[in-house]
Protein backbone atom coordinates (compact mmCIF):
# COMPACT_ATOMS: atom_id res chain seq x y z
CA UNK A 1 0.00 0.00 0.00
CA UNK A 2 1.27 3.81 -0.75
CA UNK A 3 -0.08 6.95 0.74
CA UNK A 4 -0.50 9.96 -1.23
CA UNK A 5 2.13 11.53 0.57
CA UNK A 6 4.51 8.57 -0.50
CA UNK A 7 3.68 9.40 -4.17
CA UNK A 8 2.86 13.33 -4.58
CA UNK A 9 6.62 13.16 -2.52
CA UNK A 10 7.95 11.34 -5.88
CA UNK A 11 6.47 14.05 -8.40
CA UNK A 12 8.64 16.94 -10.08
CA UNK A 13 5.64 17.67 -11.72
CA UNK A 14 6.70 18.85 -15.33
CA UNK A 15 5.99 22.70 -17.41
CA UNK A 16 8.84 22.25 -20.00
CA UNK A 17 6.85 22.35 -23.13
CA UNK A 18 8.24 25.41 -25.32
CA UNK A 19 5.12 26.44 -26.11
CA UNK A 20 3.35 27.11 -22.42
CA UNK A 21 2.19 30.46 -21.63
CA UNK A 22 3.46 32.31 -18.96
CA UNK A 23 -0.29 31.85 -17.35
CA UNK A 24 -0.25 28.41 -17.79
CA UNK A 25 3.18 27.90 -16.33
CA UNK A 26 1.82 29.72 -13.22
CA UNK A 27 -1.68 28.10 -13.10
CA UNK A 28 1.11 25.16 -12.97
CA UNK A 29 2.84 26.01 -9.74
CA UNK A 30 -0.37 26.53 -8.20
CA UNK A 31 -1.25 23.27 -9.07
CA UNK A 32 2.13 22.21 -7.74
CA UNK A 33 1.05 23.90 -4.65
CA UNK A 34 -2.24 22.36 -4.48
CA UNK A 35 -1.32 18.92 -4.71
CA UNK A 36 1.37 19.41 -2.48
CA UNK A 37 4.34 17.61 -4.56
CA UNK A 38 7.92 17.89 -4.13
CA UNK A 39 9.21 20.21 -7.07
CA UNK A 40 7.81 21.71 -10.01
CA UNK A 41 10.17 21.52 -12.67
CA UNK A 42 10.38 24.66 -15.19
CA UNK A 43 12.15 26.20 -18.41
CA UNK A 44 14.92 28.54 -16.81
CA UNK A 45 13.25 31.76 -18.29
CA UNK A 46 10.48 30.86 -15.68
CA UNK A 47 12.62 30.09 -12.87
CA UNK A 48 12.63 33.50 -11.28
CA UNK A 49 8.51 33.80 -11.73
CA UNK A 50 7.97 30.21 -10.12
CA UNK A 51 9.98 31.20 -6.89
CA UNK A 52 7.77 33.90 -6.51
CA UNK A 53 4.38 31.96 -6.59
CA UNK A 54 5.86 29.40 -4.28
CA UNK A 55 7.62 31.51 -1.91
CA UNK A 56 5.01 30.33 0.78
CA UNK A 57 4.89 26.69 -0.41
CA UNK A 58 6.67 23.99 0.51
CA UNK A 59 7.11 22.99 -3.23
CA UNK A 60 10.85 23.63 -4.63
CA UNK A 61 11.53 24.85 -7.84
CA UNK A 62 13.38 22.65 -10.20
CA UNK A 63 14.73 23.84 -13.78
CA UNK A 64 16.73 22.39 -16.68
CA UNK A 65 20.63 22.92 -17.33
CA UNK A 66 21.78 21.80 -20.95
CA UNK A 67 18.61 20.74 -21.91
CA UNK A 68 17.58 18.86 -24.03
CA UNK A 69 20.74 17.93 -25.75
CA UNK A 70 23.33 18.29 -23.25
CA UNK A 71 26.18 19.74 -25.96
CA UNK A 72 26.49 23.12 -24.53
CA UNK A 73 29.98 24.05 -23.31
CA UNK A 74 30.71 23.57 -19.57
CA UNK A 75 31.14 26.89 -19.05
CA UNK A 76 27.48 27.58 -20.37
CA UNK A 77 26.05 25.15 -17.97
CA UNK A 78 27.76 26.57 -15.53
CA UNK A 79 26.62 29.75 -16.00
CA UNK A 80 23.05 28.50 -16.71
CA UNK A 81 23.32 26.71 -13.06
CA UNK A 82 24.51 29.82 -11.11
CA UNK A 83 21.71 32.01 -12.80
CA UNK A 84 19.04 29.74 -11.81
CA UNK A 85 20.20 29.24 -8.61
CA UNK A 86 20.35 33.13 -8.42
CA UNK A 87 16.68 32.97 -9.59
CA UNK A 88 15.44 30.28 -6.64
CA UNK A 89 16.21 27.68 -8.31
CA UNK A 90 16.23 24.12 -5.65
CA UNK A 91 17.15 21.70 -7.67
CA UNK A 92 19.45 21.35 -11.33
CA UNK A 93 18.12 18.59 -13.84
CA UNK A 94 21.41 18.79 -15.64
CA UNK A 95 21.68 16.81 -19.25
CA UNK A 96 25.18 14.79 -20.01
CA UNK A 97 26.81 15.52 -23.19
CA UNK A 98 25.19 12.55 -25.26
CA UNK A 99 27.54 12.57 -28.32
CA UNK A 100 30.42 12.86 -25.68
CA UNK A 101 30.12 9.98 -23.92
CA UNK A 102 28.71 7.89 -27.39
CA UNK A 103 32.17 8.83 -28.23
CA UNK A 104 33.72 7.54 -25.27
CA UNK A 105 35.20 10.64 -23.91
CA UNK A 106 34.55 9.70 -20.65
CA UNK A 107 36.65 12.40 -19.56
CA UNK A 108 35.06 15.38 -20.88
CA UNK A 109 31.52 14.04 -19.66
CA UNK A 110 33.00 13.67 -16.09
CA UNK A 111 34.73 16.98 -16.34
CA UNK A 112 31.44 18.77 -17.51
CA UNK A 113 28.87 16.69 -14.79
CA UNK A 114 31.93 17.75 -12.18
CA UNK A 115 31.77 21.18 -12.82
CA UNK A 116 28.15 21.54 -12.77
CA UNK A 117 27.69 19.52 -9.50
CA UNK A 118 30.12 21.29 -7.67
CA UNK A 119 28.28 24.85 -8.63
CA UNK A 120 24.84 23.55 -7.45
CA UNK A 121 26.33 21.98 -4.24
CA UNK A 122 28.44 24.90 -3.00
CA UNK A 123 24.97 26.46 -2.86
CA UNK A 124 23.38 23.39 -1.52
CA UNK A 125 21.38 22.92 -4.18
CA UNK A 126 20.50 19.20 -5.73
CA UNK A 127 21.33 18.05 -8.80
CA UNK A 128 20.00 15.13 -11.43
CA UNK A 129 21.78 13.81 -14.63
CA UNK A 130 19.62 13.07 -17.19
CA UNK A 131 20.81 10.13 -19.68
CA UNK A 132 18.55 10.24 -22.39
CA UNK A 133 18.77 6.11 -22.37
CA UNK A 134 16.89 5.98 -25.64
CA UNK A 135 20.38 6.96 -27.48
CA UNK A 136 22.06 4.98 -25.29
CA UNK A 137 23.83 1.55 -25.61
CA UNK A 138 24.09 -0.24 -22.06
CA UNK A 139 27.49 -0.29 -21.48
CA UNK A 140 27.10 3.64 -22.38
CA UNK A 141 24.15 4.03 -19.47
CA UNK A 142 26.70 1.86 -17.26
CA UNK A 143 29.47 4.47 -17.65
CA UNK A 144 27.10 6.90 -17.36
CA UNK A 145 26.09 5.66 -13.62
CA UNK A 146 29.80 5.14 -12.96
CA UNK A 147 30.68 8.86 -13.75
CA UNK A 148 27.81 10.30 -12.28
CA UNK A 149 28.60 8.48 -8.93
CA UNK A 150 32.30 9.83 -8.98
CA UNK A 151 31.46 13.36 -9.45
CA UNK A 152 28.28 12.97 -6.61
CA UNK A 153 25.55 14.01 -8.55
CA UNK A 154 22.11 13.26 -6.00
CA UNK A 155 20.05 11.77 -8.82
CA UNK A 156 20.10 9.83 -11.79
CA UNK A 157 17.23 10.44 -14.42
CA UNK A 158 16.33 8.45 -17.19
CA UNK A 159 15.30 11.08 -20.01
CA UNK A 160 14.52 14.56 -20.95
CA UNK A 161 10.80 13.40 -22.17
CA UNK A 162 11.66 15.09 -25.54
CA UNK A 163 13.75 12.01 -26.45
CA UNK A 164 12.05 8.89 -28.65
CA UNK A 165 11.71 7.07 -25.64
CA UNK A 166 11.25 7.49 -21.62
CA UNK A 167 11.70 5.10 -18.00
CA UNK A 168 11.94 1.40 -19.45
CA UNK A 169 11.98 -1.23 -16.35
CA UNK A 170 15.42 -2.68 -17.50
CA UNK A 171 17.04 0.68 -18.02
CA UNK A 172 15.89 1.55 -14.41
CA UNK A 173 16.86 -1.73 -13.09
CA UNK A 174 20.49 -1.47 -15.22
CA UNK A 175 21.08 1.82 -13.70
CA UNK A 176 20.33 1.15 -9.89
CA UNK A 177 22.00 -1.81 -10.22
CA UNK A 178 24.95 0.39 -11.20
CA UNK A 179 24.91 3.36 -9.25
CA UNK A 180 26.13 4.08 -6.05
CA UNK A 181 23.48 3.42 -3.43
CA UNK A 182 23.96 7.33 -2.16
CA UNK A 183 22.84 7.68 -5.88
CA UNK A 184 19.06 8.37 -5.95
CA UNK A 185 16.90 7.51 -9.15
CA UNK A 186 14.49 9.25 -10.56
CA UNK A 187 12.33 8.07 -13.76
CA UNK A 188 10.76 10.37 -16.42
CA UNK A 189 9.37 9.88 -19.91
CA UNK A 190 6.12 8.13 -19.80
CA UNK A 191 4.83 8.03 -16.49
CA UNK A 192 0.87 8.85 -16.88
CA UNK A 193 -0.68 6.22 -14.28
CA UNK A 194 -0.36 6.17 -10.67
CA UNK A 195 -0.38 2.26 -11.66
CA UNK A 196 2.91 3.08 -13.07
CA UNK A 197 4.37 5.54 -10.82
CA UNK A 198 3.70 2.53 -8.46
CA UNK A 199 5.56 0.41 -10.75
CA UNK A 200 9.18 2.83 -10.95
CA UNK A 201 8.83 3.24 -7.04
CA UNK A 202 8.77 -0.42 -6.50
CA UNK A 203 11.86 -0.64 -8.85
CA UNK A 204 13.71 1.78 -6.47
CA UNK A 205 12.92 5.06 -8.12
CA UNK A 206 12.03 8.11 -5.38
CA UNK A 207 11.41 10.57 -7.77
CA UNK A 208 9.28 10.44 -11.17
CA UNK A 209 9.15 13.65 -13.57
CA UNK A 210 5.34 13.90 -15.04
CA UNK A 211 2.71 15.92 -16.68
CA UNK A 212 0.30 14.01 -15.47
CA UNK A 213 0.33 14.93 -12.08
CA UNK A 214 -3.38 15.54 -10.99
CA UNK A 215 -4.46 12.65 -13.04
CA UNK A 216 -2.18 10.46 -10.86
CA UNK A 217 -2.90 11.99 -7.31
CA UNK A 218 -6.77 12.50 -7.61
CA UNK A 219 -6.47 8.63 -7.92
CA UNK A 220 -5.28 8.60 -4.16
CA UNK A 221 -6.96 11.22 -3.12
Amino acid sequence: MVTYEDIAGMIDHSLLKPNLTDKEIEEGCRTAHEYRVATVCVRPSDVRRAAEILRQSPVRVTTVIGFPHGSTTTAAKVFEAEEAIRNGARELDVVLNIGKLKSRDYDYVRADLEAVTAAAHARSVIVKVIFENCYLEDEEKIAACRISSEVGADFIKTSTGFGTGGAEDRDLKLMREHTALAVRLKAAGGIRTLERAIEVRKLGCTRIGATATVGILERLK
